[in-house]
Parts: C-alpha cells; sequence; structure tokens
C-alpha cells in the first residue's frame, strides 16, 4: 500500500502540468451523484427482478432505451439484437469516449431471500433454469444509467461526445449466435463518431465496498474452450479386456493435462489454468461406451503462453489416446482475448480513481483469471476498465457472494462510488490537455 501511495502521489503531482477539471465542477457531479442514490438502487432493483439471458435482453433494452431518450440524447436501439447506445454531445469541443456497462443475466437459480430476488426462468439446452444476475450486471447497468443522467444535465461543462455502450451478451452468445462486444463493434458501435477511449468498470463482491482496483497491462485473462471427444472400443462392463475404455483415456488425458501448466508453462512470466468443466460419456454402469466427450477451458495472459498451451493440449490428448488403442480429436476455440488495459492510459488515469476514493482506497490487484469481453474494445482502441468493490460489509452472510453463484449479492452502497468514477474519468481525460 505504501508502494502504491508513493505512485499515486506522484501522477497526481504530475498531473499538475495538465490543464485540471475546476474542482467545484467535480464537487458539484459528485453531490448530484450522492443525490441520485435512491434512483440508481430502484433502477438495480428493478433490473434485478427482471433478468434476461445472452441475446434475449428485449425488455431491458427497452428500459434502458427509454431512460436515454428521456435525457434527451440521440439513441441507437437496439444495435447487436439487443444493445443500446446513447449519444451524449458536451458543450465544448473535444474527444470521443465511451462508457460501457453489460446487460445480460445467468442461468442460476437464485437463492438470496431478497424481496426483489429473480423469479425469472428460461430454457437452456432444452434445461429448464432460474435466470439471475449473479455477476453484478444490474449493478453495472445502473451506475450507467447514472452517469447519463448526471452529464446530460451537465452538457455546459462537458468536453466532447461520450458514447454510452449498453452491451448485450457478455457471458457469451448463445450456441451459432454472435454478440456481445464482439457484434457490437462490428456494427460499428465505435465509428461515427470515431471514439478515442474506452472506460468500463466490474463489481466484485469479494473486495471491500467502495474500494476501487486497477492494474496496468493484463487485469483479466484471455479465455478459449475446448473439447476433446476420446473414441475406443465398447465391451460389457465385465470384460474390459475386450474394450478399449475411453472412460480410462479419458481421465488419463484430463491428469496429462495439468501437467501442461505444472511441468510445461513458464508459470514466473504468467499465470495458466486447463479446467475440464464437463465430462460425458456411456449411459450405463455394465457397459462400457465407445465414446466420452468433454469440455474444458483454458486461461492465459500472454500470447505465446496462450498459443503453447493449445499445442500442448492437442499433443498430450492425442498421444495418451494413442497410447492406449484409442483416438482423440480436439477442438479448440478461440473465445476472449486478454483484457489488457493500456499502460499509457492508465498511468494517465489513476489519479482520477484517487479523487473518488482516496489514496488508501485504491489498489493495484493481481491479475485476474476471469475473461472480460470489454477486452474486445480494447483491442481497436485504448482501454481502462477496473473494479469497484461491494462487499456487504454490513450484512451477515453465511456463504461469501461469488459471482455466478446462487448466493450473489453485493451492496447497493457501492453505487455512488461507481458513478463518481465513471464521471471523474470522464471529465479527467477530457480536460487532460497539456498547457
Amino acid at each position: 500500500m505504501k508502494n502504491l501511495l508513493r505512485v499515486l502521489l506522484l501522477l497526481l503531482s504530475a498531473q499538475g502540468a495538465w490543464a485540471q477539471v475546476d474542482p467545484k465542477v467535480l464537487s458539484n457531479l459528485y453531490q448530484q451523484a450522492a443525490d441520485l442514490e435512491p434512483k440508481l438502487i430502484e433502477w438495480r432493483r428493478h433490473l434485478h427482478q427482471t433478468p434476461e439471458l445472452s441475446n434475449r435482453e428485449f425488455k431491458t433494452g427497452q428500459f434502458i432505451a427509454e431512460h436515454l431518450k428521456t435525457l434527451g440524447m440521440e439513441v441507437q436501439y437496439p444495435i447487436a439484437k439487443t444493445g443500446v447506445v446513447g449519444i451524449l454531445k458536451g458543450a465544448k469541443p473535444g474527444p470521443v469516449i465511451a462508457l460501457r456497462a453489460d446487460m445480460d443475466g445467468l442461468p442460476v437459480n437464485e437463492r438470496n431471500t431478497l424481496p426483489f430476488a429473480s423469479k425469472e426462468t428460461s430454457s437452456v439446452g432444452g434445461i429448464q433454469t432460474g435466470v439471475m444476475h449473479a455477476c453484478g450486471h444490474d449493478g453495472h447497468m445502473s451506475i450507467l444509467m447514472g452517469v447519463a443522467e448526471i452529464l446530460s444535465k451537465n452538457k455546459a461543462d462537458v468536453k466532447g461526445t461520450i458514447k454510452f455502450i449498453f452491451q448485450p451478451s457478455e457471458e457469451g452468445a448463445p450456441a451459432g449466435e454472435e454478440g456481445g462486444a464482439f457484434l457490437m463493434i462490428k456494427e460499428g458501435v465505435l465509428e461515427n463518431p470515431k471514439v478515442e477511449a474506452v472506460f468500463g468498470l466490474h463489481i466484485q463482491a469479494l473486495l471491500p465496498s467502495g474500494q476501487l482496483a486497477y492494474r496496468s497491462g493484463g487485469l483479466m485473462a484471455a479465455v478459449d474452450g475446448f473439447n476433446i471427444k476420446v473414441t475406443g472400443i465398447g465391451s460389457h462392463g465385465a470384460t474390459p479386456w475386450d474394450s478399449v475404455d475411453p472412460i480410462v483415456v479419458s481421465s488419463q488425458i484430463i491428469s496429462g493435462l495439468q501437467t501442461i501448466v505444472s511441468r510445461q508453462t513458464e508459470l514466473t512470466k504468467a499465470p495458466a489454468v486447463i479446467t475440464i468443466g464437463s465430462l460425458h460419456g456411456g449411459i450405463r454402469r455394465n457397459i462400457i461406451p465407445e465414446e466420452v466427450n468433454m469440455e474444458g477451458t483454458i486461461r492465459t495472459f500472454d500470447p505465446d503462453m496462450q498459443k503453447k498451451v493449445h499445442e500442448k493440449i492437442k499433443i498430450t490428448a492425442t498421444r495418451i489416446a494413442e497410447a492406449s488403442g484409442a483416438s482423440a480429436n480436439v477442438d479448440i476455440q478461440i473465445m476472449y482475448p486478454v483484457t489488457y488495459n493500456d499502460p499509457d492510459l492508465t498511468n494517465r488515469m489513476a489519479p482520477s480513481l484517487a479523487k473518488v476514493s482516496g489514496v488508501d482506497n485504491v489498489k493495484i490487484t493481481q491479475p485476474v483469471t476471469m475473461a472480460e469481453d470489454f477486452s474486445f474494445f480494447q483491442q481497436k482502441i485504448p482501454g481502462f476498465f477496473f473494479f469497484l468493490g461491494a462487499y456487504p460489509a454490513d450484512m451477515k452472510l453465511t456463504k461469501r457472494p461469488v459471482h455466478h453463484t446462487a448466493d450473489f449479492m453485493m451492496d447497493e452502497k457501492s453505487f455512488v462510488t461507481g458513478v463518481k468514477s465513471l464521471l471523474t474519468l470522464t471529465m479527467d481525460y477530457a480536460y487532460l490537455k497539456k498547457k
């Protein structure tokens, strides 16, 4: 923390060489953010009660589009199936900045007893499931709706143009569909007018409420998926010598895959993860099947390491299968790139976070092995993504509010900090011009 304090103080002093946002302007915006808290909570609870899955955010998109229209800004809807973009032109010339929030819920049965808990259901792959905002996207939308409302009422102080991007399908489009940040970019969300920089946040329910965390460079991992189909020879379970057992071969492959990370990857350079999350084979206890299918995920932070891991997975699976007389077919799907915070932009904007929460409440975090499709925006333009702590410290929780689980919850008191953060980043970026 002392090193962080020293770095931020140096950065704050360096900002003295730049034109500053009038402190009175920021103070006024902060007060408006505090006054807006009841609305932020109301919006979040409405969105929490009505979650929708990826590429199916129809009611969500309409709700946001109507809000932006009431603010008098240009609204593009729908874009990328269900997404919304609001365009606010400030009274002063300046850059084009984008702010992004994600919209989709998850196929999770909510276990919380909150009065606004989700009762929504849907069908995924023929299986009926509950639908829940189990990752904080409802909070992200509420925060960005608040930023849009405040800045639209303060256009006289806004330099340049702001694009408010409400993005569907961050959790991944359904099979056979395009979606998310990739599709929004494909449909021109960063053009007309051309965006210069993009900012986004993610609520982190295990970080103390109101604390902010960031990292220059790789913040969140690249994610790839893979499928392995192991084919052997079936037999009666009582005579395994008549078979080439794909279940046994698959177990050996799973063990072998773990040695890629533990013995073949330079972990002092960057972390890596290989996880098998799905394994299907056989339908009866006394029948050895002919085929086993497994699915997994790969997390990496370095492009060369990513390529090497892909190669090693293919070699490990096919060679282990061949050694037992079976065969293995490996299919790897490239999914999300690394969520990479542009170092120059990060160094320039980190002091803005300190203005919001104070130096002691801003931390440099370790790389996170979860992934974010905000990374697609960062491939095109400089971007800065950070975490907003929302651990509900005043609640006596029997289980930790882990993301993507039925017990996920967050402290709504953190929302004002989120609004202030995006307001400050937006204003500072536009105003930080060399004298």
